[in-house]
């Protein structure tokens, strides 16, 4: 009998991990009333502070249709303004208000503990050859 294709395995190894990562956010992160496009968004403004609408969707991995909707959401339920560049009238930047503030103040420790949870067991090592494998992958295919 043949042996499989280790790079084959690999690769569906991967997609379930990630697909069950993606559940536990999704599941996570639905306790606040979100979902993981909304908590994504927030998180990245939380902790990198105002950024310009356009490269939001790139950093989140949104298209740009999908980050206006996003962002519109996020401003009728108070999470997040948006802000003209004085210098640039071509640049929006989205800003937390003080409400998303206080709810990502609330419920990223928890979202933490919940990610904490799920790498439970794994050291240090075998997490940081797992960016390192991950990273090299991820630059390969892009390569391709």
């Amino acid at each position: 009998m043949e042996q499989p294709n280790p790079n084959l395995k690999a690769l569906t190894v991967m997609v379930r991990a990630v697909d069950a990562l993606h559940e536990v956010i999704k599941q996570d992160v639905a306790k606040s009333g979100l979902n993981p496009t909304d908590f994504s968004v927030l998180e990245l403004l939380y902790h990198k502070g105002r950024q310009p609408i356009q490269l939001i969707g790139k950093k989140v991995l949104i298209t740009s249709g999908s980050i206006t909707y996003v962002i519109d959401k996020l401003e009728k339920k108070n999470y997040v303004v948006r802000q003209a560049c004085p210098e640039d009238r071509r640049v929006t930047f989205a800003e937390l208000t003080t409400e998303g503030q206080t709810l990502m103040d609330t419920i990223f420790p928890e979202h933490e503990q919940a990610i904490n949870q799920v790498f439970q067991g794994i050291d240090q090592a075998e997490i940081e050859l797992f960016i390192k494998t991950a990273k090299k992958i991820g630059y390969q295919a892009q390569n391709n």
